[in-house]
């Protein structure tokens, strides 16, 4: 026997306990019992009688619930169990709301409390409504696109797309009574971050974690949002690597970009949009990170996540309208189609980090193409440096000479790639070249941001950066 999820032992009686009990009736219910010490070993209670009777009932008054107290001898000790049911309202200890997780008692606060005391009333954070959100804050061509996009996909009644943006809000239960829900701001609002802050996309590119390049933020409504991340990664994040089947050029990418879509888009639905964090990717050579300040649906694992499941979705009204947009299916299968994307693409199925502090989605390259990509980059930008002049007034004429040391520099680029503790000596001998000619060519590469050495003279590596 040991403790869990619904045990807990406790050597002697004290009124702090009241919060495990609190804890207990806020999640799944369970027992306290008194008179064991941490390893399970019965000790016995003090005045047991005393506490049979008097328990009930301070439980009753301080929390407000009925809990079962019972008295059991073990081992000629007496122990007194504390049964406590879950209950369906949220049960407070004097103003603070506890919680059971696991083998710990948690005090929720902040957007935790509130996401607690919404789920009690069978709420989301999506559909509570906003006194201060009218029609007249929506904008107009984000309800005209939506209109677009649902025609497209047959999802909405045609009768309701060319009703009024009222009537269409109605059928997408965005209303309640006079006012608008949080939903409503999310996805069409002319500034929905007046209402939702946090609500944006950061995307930036790096070299190694503290070696951020360049960067992105996305704001306004989400279906902008999603188009237009999409729109950067292609363009200007994913880097197509060319080769040539015969005369045919073929454009070919590190990541499968319906795979990134679909893990962009289970962010977005599933974000925790009270946590007022943006959406954070983190692209690299080698790896893209998708993280959000969501959560697994209580009482899941990422065992449930990763194995076939119903649609959850954290945040079911943004659920919905992209999915009579278009844009998602409704049975839970985002993961599975991200998973046979990148089966299908040669890569690894992504890795997923359900940490305390959101949800965090790791695609990583498969090695040998990132191997190819970088030399076939570094060959490319070298190829170009030497070749693309500007057009002035003189035209000077490269030498053969020139050519051939573009050459030589390309070569060794590609063997730093494939070697990077390579030293002068063996890439000389590799090259034919003097140690005093690759000492050259090192210098001349450093020189223009293509390599860099990390580490000392002897035992460090190369690192090919690209940069020319």
């Amino acid at each position: 026997m040991s403790e869990h999820q619904q045990r807990e032992w406790k050597a002697a009686w004290r009124d702090e306990y009241l919060k495990w009990i609190c804890g207990f009736a806020n999640a799944e219910g369970g027992v306290l019992e008194i008179g064991r010490d941490d390893a399970g070993v019965p000790v016995g209670v003090a005045q047991a009688a005393r506490l049979l009777e008097e328990l009930p009932n301070k439980i009753r008054d301080v929390l407000g619930i009925m809990v079962d107290v019972n008295l059991h001898e073990e081992a000629g000790c007496s122990l007194l169990e504390i049964v406590v049911p879950a209950y369906p309202s949220p049960v407070s200890y004097k103003g603070e709301y506890h919680y059971r997780s696991g083998s710990t008692k948690q005090e929720l606060k902040g957007p935790a409390l509130a996401r607690f005391l919404l789920r009690r009333q069978g709420l989301h954070w999506d559909g509570v409504p906003l006194p201060n959100l009218s029609l007249a804050d929506c904008n107009p061509a984000a309800l005209q696109a939506f209109r677009a996009r649902a025609a497209r996909s047959g999802r909405v009644n045609e009768g309701v797309l060319i009703d009024s943006d009222h009537a269409l809000l109605a059928s997408l239960l965005l209303e309640e009574g006079q006012y608008l829900k949080r939903a409503a701001a999310l996805l069409f609002a002319f500034q929905p971050e007046r209402f939702v802050p946090g609500n944006s996309i950061k995307i930036g590119f790096f070299v190694t974690d503290d070696d951020l390049r360049y960067q992105d933020e996305i704001h306004g409504d989400l279906f902008s949002q999603v188009e237009r991340a999409l729109a950067l990664l292609h363009s200007k994040y994913l880097k197509a690597y060319i080769r040539y089947e015969g005369i045919q050029r073929i454009e070919r990418y590190l990541f499968p970009l319906q795979a990134l879509r679909e893990a962009l888009l289970n962010a977005v639905i599933h974000k925790d949009y009270a946590s007022g964090i943006p959406i954070q990717i983190s692209v690299y050579d080698h790896q893209i990170v998708i993280w959000n300040p969501g959560q697994l649906p209580e009482q899941w694992t990422q065992q449930h996540l990763l194995a076939k499941h119903p649609s959850h979705p954290f945040n079911p009204l943004l659920a919905s309208a992209f999915f009579r947009a278009g844009y998602v299916e409704s049975w839970g299968r985002g993961i599975e189609k991200i998973f046979s994307e990148c089966r299908q693409h040669g890569i690894p199925k992504p890795t997923f980090d359900t940490g305390v502090s959101g949800l965090m989605l790791t695609f990583r390259a498969a090695p040998e193409q990132v191997l190819e990509a970088r030399q076939e980059i570094a060959l490319e930008q070298l190829e170009q440096r030497g070749t693309t002049q500007e057009t002035t007034q003189e035209t000077t004429q490269e030498t053969t000479q020139e050519i051939s040391m573009r050459s030589v520099s390309a070569r060794v680029v590609a063997l730093l790639i494939q070697q990077p503790t390579a030293t002068r000596t063996e890439l000389a001998e590799q090259l034919g070249l003097t140690s005093d000619g690759i000492k050259y060519h090192l210098n001349k590469l450093r020189a223009a941001g293509t390599i860099r050495h990390v580490g000392p003279t002897k035992g460090g590596r190369w690192e090919v950066l690209g940069n020319t």
